[in-house]
């Protein structure tokens, strides 16, 4: 049976950060990952942006301009990686920029993607969709166009992009910031206290496409069901999800971290096969692959 065509767009977005985000030095997956997924994006003759940390555009600038070379948008995604919005939940030894160090930070964040890519990052997604209401100030202020930070997971009320308020984030308002919520498969329960187990990532490396693509399938009929015209599915991935990642205990200086199991499970050559087979079902339900900007200007 074919699957129903809606009409809708679609953000592939990609965190470019360090391994296994804040906890690793390392960058094998922009590295190695990068150049895979950029085959994929051209097999499927589709466009999306790549958000890069500025330590890791520093590190590995060849990814920068692989993916600018690519035909894809550069954006922005914070300086080290840390939390720059609210967080949503608790991390140990992460603790959020204080307000008045939010637009600093973003402007070197800015600077050094620059400096590499040739071109000024427009658009914006901050480190585990912890966004705040300062992070979207500063951003008005530099001159970015979109901010691709809201977890419709956890706040559940945004459906589709909108200009945020200056006093709140996640309430319509008058910034010319666009942001762009990220999908969330709202139509099921939740058994989760911060709504998680609604969220996109990583069902298509844990599950599988198939599973994922069902999830929007149950997602666009809800959103058509309540009247919503304007139907984007932002995606969030990470280059490192598709070279294999250590398991267990991962050591460097003098100590180690141990991920959750999920966080690495099935990293590599699954990952890949995957989402290829995501774009490939989004393109048959009749998906249009913008970037983040495209979007931002047909707000």
């Amino acid at each position: 049976m074919n699957p129903k065509k809606h009409s809708f767009d679609v953000l592939l977005g990609f965190d470019m950060e360090t391994d296994v985000g804040s906890w690793t030095p390392f960058h094998e997956g922009l590295r190695h990952g990068t150049p895979k997924v950029l085959e994929v994006f051209r097999q499927h003759g589709v466009t999306g942006t790549f958000y890069f940390v500025g330590l890791s555009a520093r590190e590995v600038p060849e990814s920068v301009l692989q993916t600018r070379d690519a035909g894809h948008e550069i954006g922005a995604h914070s300086l080290y990686h840390e939390t720059v919005g609210d967080a949503l939940f608790p991390i140990p030894g992460l603790h959020p920029l204080l307000p008045h160090e939010v637009k600093p930070r973003l402007e070197l964040n800015t600077r050094w993607v620059e400096e590499i890519a040739g071109v000024r990052p427009q658009s914006f997604r901050c480190p585990r969709l912890f966004g705040s209401t300062s992070v979207c100030n500063a951003l008005e202020e530099l001159g970015y166009v979109s901010d691709a930070s809201y977890p419709m997971y956890f706040y559940r009320e945004r459906l589709e992009p909108y200009h945020p308020a200056a006093n709140d984030w996640t309430q319509k308002g008058a910034l010319r910031l666009v942001q762009i919520p990220n999908f969330a498969d709202l139509s099921i329960e939740s058994a989760d206290p911060h709504g998680r187990d609604r969220d996109q990532w990583p069902k298509f490396r844990t599950e599988s496409a198939e599973k994922l693509l069902e999830h929007a399938d149950q997602f666009l009929d809800w959103l058509e069901s309540r009247g919503v015209t304007r139907k984007v599915l932002a995606f969030y991935f990470h280059p490192w999800e598709f070279h294999p990642m250590p398991q267990g205990v991962i050591h460097f200086g003098e100590g180690g971290v141990v991920p959750d199991p999920f966080i690495t499970a099935n990293c590599g050559d699954y990952a890949l096969e995957q989402f290829d087979i995501l774009l490939a079902g989004l393109k048959e339900r009749g998906a249009r692959f913008n970037t983040a900007a495209q979007i931002a200007a047909e707000t």
